[in-house]
């Protein structure tokens, strides 16, 4: 059983409810085992990466203007003791723009290239930077009017010293056959972080599922390739993260089919960092049942 790491719409026609059930799986044959093991330890090398969740250092809002940066205790946004110079320089805000100046010998690069003067983050840029500076990355990121810089370490020890996730055991009744119901026209839900902003986002439709003869709606995310559903269920705070969990399905073709495997559920970067900034389970998409899988 899976530990705390830390801390409406018309029913569908009963011709298609029949169709979603029939294409569930029912049974854990030993390919679809394999395919979940794969997928944990992929998910568990993610987390150890050098650009996983596991290595972050630190997440610094930036106020408008200067706000010096270094290791030393009197700069504004104050990195790790002996990872950098005491003053390294400073991030510049304007609006939603942000400088970086550094200091003489500071040993800052992008891309192997020194920096001296340069803007890493504005509405219009294509591609944000990934600054270095000794074993420390960093970069820009926003969220709504906070900007911030997020900070990781390729020497933080965490990497090595994490033992897992404790996970359920994989239980092929968890995986449903769904179907992607799309509005009719563009549909915006509220979504909050842990953060405390809420905003609107788009939304591409409801994932519709049918557990013990009864459908059940989830609100899909659009995530690149694929749909992304923030979830949470009887076992949140009980033996599941208490913020929820999310699901990555992939998107459906013309039939408007798609699988939800539950299986695959796993926890938001908030379960393993402070410094993340996770989306929390809109309340129509909490389960009133426990999800043990």
């Amino acid at each position: 059983m899976m530990k705390i790491n830390r801390y409406c719409c018309a029913l569908l026609p009963v011709f298609t409810i029949l169709t979603v059930v029939s294409i569930k799986a029912q049974h854990a044959s030993a390919a679809y085992q394999k395919s979940i093991d794969d997928w944990h330890t992929a998910r568990i090398a993610a987390l150890k990466a050098d650009n996983g969740w596991l290595n972050l250092a630190g997440l610094f809002w930036l106020q408008q203007g200067k706000n010096t940066f270094g290791s030393d205790s009197s700069n504004a946004v104050v990195f790790p003791k002996g990872s950098i110079n005491g003053v390294a320089g400073y991030f510049e805000r304007a609006g939603n723009t942000v400088r970086l100046v550094a200091a003489n010998n500071a040993g800052i690069t992008i891309n192997g290239v020194p920096v001296t003067d340069t803007i890493i983050f504005s509405d219009t840029m294509q591609q944000v930077p990934v600054i270095a500076c000794g074993s420390l990355r960093w970069n820009i990121i926003q969220r709504e009017n906070k900007t911030g810089v997020r900070l990781r370490d390729l020497n933080s020890p965490a990497p090595a010293m994490f033992n897992g996730v404790d996970c359920f055991e994989v239980d092929s009744n968890w995986r449903f056959g769904a179907i992607l119901q799309q509005p009719a026209l563009p549909s915006v839900i509220s979504i909050s972080n842990v953060i405390g902003q809420t905003t609107r986002q788009n939304s591409p439709g409801k994932v519709v599922f049918v557990f013990k003869g009864k459908q059940y709606y989830l609100d899909a995310l659009d995530d690149g390739e694929d749909l992304l559903v923030v979830f949470g269920d009887a076992t949140s705070g009980v033996t599941t993260y208490p913020s929820g969990r999310f699901i990555d399905v992939k998107k459906p073709g013309a039939d408007g089919m798609v699988v939800l495997d539950f299986n695959k559920a796993y926890n938001p970067p908030c379960a393993f960092t402070d410094y993340a900034t996770c989306p929390l389970p809109p309340p129509q998409n909490i389960l009133p049942f426990a999800v043990a899988a």
